[in-house]
């Protein structure tokens, strides 16, 4: 089972190796947005839009990889002091009971309208914006695949955790 979750966390390893440089991209573009508009008075709504996807692409691609490093918030004023045991079945019932299923749900519902806009290969969200709302609108089942298998790994891992300490 160890080996098994060491495959998937490959996977956001991967991924969250290359979504970390969207930041330097999204910062960069976003200094240059500030020097076209306050030293050349230019703006473009295809510049600012570009910024978005980034942002869009790093938080909802880096979920699994930020879930993998354990970087996630958590409420460590009752987890901390918690035996290895306690903490892995919490952990368990986190994953089969709030995780799973609401990534389950969310790839269900936004699945239609994923499908939809690459059918018609959606358009930008604003006149004159960057012509592909439906890369954006992807990255939801994206996320929701990339948590699924991370959390799949997790759950693996609580369970060898839990078994180790019976």
């Amino acid at each position: 089972m160890d080996r098994f979750a060491d495959r998937l966390d490959l996977i956001n390893r991967g991924v969250g190796g290359i979504v970390m440089w969207t930041a330097l991209i999204m910062v960069l573009a976003q200094f240059g947005i500030v020097m076209l508009r306050y030293v050349f008075g230019y703006t473009s709504i295809f510049i600012n839009e570009s910024v978005l996807y980034l942002h869009a692409t790093l938080f909802m691609l880096g979920a699994g990889y930020t879930l993998l490093v354990n970087g996630h918030v958590r409420v460590d004023i009752f987890y901390a002091p918690l035996s290895q045991r306690k903490k892995a079945l919490i952990d368990i019932f986190g994953h089969l009971c709030l995780l799973l299923p609401s990534l389950g749900i969310l790839l269900y519902y936004s699945w239609p309208s994923v499908r939809r806009s690459w059918s018609i290969m959606e358009g930008p969200i604003s006149v004159g914006g960057v012509p592909a709302s439906f890369l954006l609108k992807t990255l939801i089942p994206a996320f929701c695949i990339l948590l699924l298998i991370q959390g799949l790994s997790a759950l693996l891992r609580d369970l060898i955790r839990l078994g180790d300490k019976a």
